[in-house]
């Protein structure tokens, strides 16, 4: 494999958002794994405006969500941009207080010009919305909170 191939998957990585790739042609063998670095973030403190605070946080996450024990945390599977509807106009695929299946799609998330439906993976009540419709999403980062059924 050559220096130029390694750097197209390397960029293939990067683009896609996927963690690891791992390609085996003949002999050679070549696995990528990508990790998010985190980073310092100074934001305005909500109980006092003008003060500064800072957090371990990722530049483009929220604060990171402490679940209660019954309830499922959906995660962004992918790094792209979160759509709570099919298109424009249309009404949100599902909303606080709404029951929802497995398999039944909660978003959408747009990555490399393609819309991938996340689906829920569990029966259960949705109980908090944790993205804004058209707010880029990092990959794990948190979508739905959903309370089992």
């Amino acid at each position: 494999m050559s220096n130029d191939e390694i750097k197209e998957l390397i960029q293939l990585v990067v683009e896609s958002g996927i963690a690891e790739l791992e390609l085996e042609r003949g002999e050679d063998r070549v696995r990528i794994r990508r990790t998010i670095e985190r980073q310092e973030v100074v934001m305005p403190a909500a109980s006092m405006p003008g003060t500064l605070v800072e957090t371990g946080q990722p530049a483009s996450s929220q604060p990171a969500l402490a679940p209660h024990a019954n309830e499922h945390i959906v995660k962004s599977p992918i790094v792209g941009t979160y759509y709570d509807a099919p298109k424009p106009g249309d009404p949100a695929f599902v909303k606080v207080g709404d029951s929802v299946e497995p398999g039944q799609v909660l978003c959408i998330i747009e990555s490399m010009k393609l819309m991938n439906e996340i689906e829920s993976e569990i029966a259960g009540t949705v109980v908090a919305k944790l993205m804004e419709n058209g707010r880029p999403v990092e990959y794990g980062e948190a979508l739905f909170a959903i309370r089992p059924r």
